[in-house]
């Protein structure tokens, strides 16, 4: 497991350290859980994009985004994505 280290001002510390007793949670973790969230959250958005974009197809943007297609689909409609483009129609057909 690698290390990560990062300053951060002093009003993000403090919440983070309300956080941490609300939780009851160890700083670690918490800067774990954070970041996996963060990541997570970054990943959606870039296949949303990708998708938005008619870079890749519904189904791999599901696949990039590490979601069912079915929990991809619900996001899409949530974020007001259109996703149905002729050009990947059968492609994301095929898929599923």
């Amino acid at each position: 497991m690698g290390t990560i280290s990062a300053r951060v001002p002093d009003e993000l510390e403090a919440e983070l350290d309300a956080y941490l007793e609300d939780e009851n949670l160890d700083r670690s973790t918490a800067v774990r859980k954070f970041l996996s969230e963060g990541l997570e959250e970054w990943r959606r958005e870039q296949a949303l994009d990708q998708l938005s974009a008619g870079k890749v197809t519904f189904s791999r943007a599901a696949e990039l985004a590490g979601m069912s297609v079915w929990d991809f689909a619900q996001l899409a409609r949530e974020r007001d994505v259109t996703w149905v483009d002729a050009d990947h129609v059968d492609d994301d057909l095929e898929a599923l």
